[in-house]
């Protein structure tokens, strides 16, 4: 089984940048692809971003909310994927998870993947 190991995740101001890292180990050959969901307080999780596990580079899916300010990349060495985040806004305060998708289905889709990360809180103010 695929384990998740996140970092980086810490009290930011609004316009600040950060960046999250997932490691992983396991049986990481079983996964499709990997992505990142978070969770606000009192809303349901919602999607992120995810990668496919293309070479050299797999194909990359955002949210409406995020996109082009985040961004998601892979290092393929260190089996550890990353979620840049750019010009955060206090909306963008919630519990970052990282997940390996092992099931079929859209990337964007809670329901395909099978294995998460504990999370990483990221409050931003204002």
């Amino acid at each position: 089984q695929v384990q998740l190991v996140e970092s980086g995740g810490g009290l930011v101001q609004a316009g600040d940048s950060l960046r999250l890292s997932c490691s992983a180990s396991g049986r990481t050959f079983s996964s499709d692809a990997m992505g990142w969901f978070r969770q606000a307080p009192g809303k349901q999780r919602e999607f992120v971003a995810a990668i496919t596990f293309g070479w050299p580079s797999g194909s990359t899916y955002y949210s409406d909310s995020v996109k082009g300010r985040f961004t998601i990349s892979r290092d393929n060495a260190k089996n550890t994927v990353y979620l840049h985040m750019n010009s955060l806004k206090p909306e963008d305060t919630a519990k970052y998870y990282c997940a390996a998708k092992g099931r079929r289905g859209s990337a964007a889709a809670e329901y395909a993947y099978d294995t998460w990360g504990q999370g990483t809180q990221v409050p931003v103010s204002s």
